[in-house]
């Protein structure tokens, strides 16, 4: 709570609270629910339908008897944000050209020429691109509080509903690491889609340092302890293993373990035209690196094209789909990352 003087008078008012949308199928046959959470400029929308009109990623797990948990991120959305915390923007249709829709005109990476699934012509007047451009909404630039205020909202999601499986896309994917270090016991898996990455660095969008703890803004729990993450973590950089790929930072000695998020099963799943096509086997070494069970899913290896970094909605998105529920549905069995 803060307090404010507003048109209607001092008083305080509630801010960092998240809106979750709970959908329940008429015939429930999975234990565990699944906790959507949509990346920069995005809405738990994302997941309901496409923009073209065809079955959403969370309207899949639904008719396959997973209850969803819908959210929009805290101060994002039908997420209220008071004026002051943090600093808002809007996503551009430029932005969304070049790294959503029309990447293969930019070429702004080696891989995204060989985007094709986009439904659509990706352009302003088509049809399917408005429908898509109308659900971007504001989002809080300040990672380090962005970070914060979904740890805190997760993990009081989490206590309220009991174990669940996130499932993150993009700018999300720090926070699902965060909840997961947090609450362990009650995240049972994290299936992050093309997570924010690469380690300790950014790649394509933007530049220089960043992400201080490997993978995330705010603090994870490491053993040994990281109490000075410049200092404690030692980098080491290992270059790239092919012309398209970026290097990859690295732990040194002694290695840290990740000894929270090692206790949850990790599918990590990555589009073969996407900007995190240059990077994403990074964040998988690392990972693998601090002891996490995680499993890679590039989609061209297991002959799954053309896609960028929405591949959940774009053409081919129903045999993406089905390998998704194929892993969510091995992790609640058997709590080990496996196809």
């Amino acid at each position: 709570m803060v307090t404010q003087q507003p048109l209607l008078g001092p008083g305080q008012v509630m801010i960092d609270q998240i809106y979750v949308e709970k959908l329940t199928p008429l015939n429930v046959t999975h234990k565990y629910p699944i906790v959507f959470w949509a990346g920069r400029g995005q809405t738990g929308d994302n997941f309901l339908n496409t923009p073209d009109g065809r079955q959403g990623l969370a309207s899949y797990f639904l008719d396959r008897g997973y209850v969803v948990f819908l959210t929009d991120q805290p101060q994002r959305g039908r997420s209220p944000w008071l004026p002051g915390q943090g600093t808002l923007e809007e996503t551009t249709v430029d932005y969304v050209q070049k790294y959503f829709t029309t990447v293969e005109k930019f070429n702004l990476w080696p891989q995204a020429i060989l985007h094709t699934q986009w439904p659509g012509t990706g352009v302003p007047g088509d049809p399917i691109f408005d429908a898509f451009f109308a659900t971007q909404v504001q989002f809080q630039t300040n990672r380090s509080l962005s970070e914060l205020n979904s740890r805190a909202a997760g993990i009081a999601l989490l206590d309220r509903i009991g174990p669940a499986i996130l499932i993150t896309h993009s700018q999300a994917g720090p926070h699902g690491w965060g909840i997961g270090d947090l609450r362990p016991s009650l995240v049972k898996g994290i299936l992050a889609i093309e997570p924010e990455g690469p380690p300790f660095i950014n790649e394509i969008i933007g530049s220089g340092s960043a992400r201080p703890y490997g993978i995330s803004t705010l603090p994870l729990t490491y053993s040994p302890p990281v109490t000075h993450p410049g200092i404690d973590i030692e980098h080491v950089t290992i270059p790239p293993r092919a012309s398209n790929l970026s290097a990859c930072i690295q732990q040194g000695t002694p290695t840290r373990m990740l000894v929270h998020l090692s206790k949850f099963p990790v599918l990590v799943l990555t589009s073969e035209a996407s900007y995190h096509a240059v990077y994403d086997y990074c964040t998988v070494n690392y990972l693998r690196q601090a002891g996490v069970d995680a499993l890679w899913l590039n989609l061209p290896a297991v002959g799954i094209r053309g896609n960028g970094h929405f591949s959940f909605l774009e053409k081919n998105n129903r045999p993406i789909f089905a390998i998704m529920e194929k892993w969510v549905s091995e992790a609640e069995r058997t709590g080990l990352s496996t196809l």
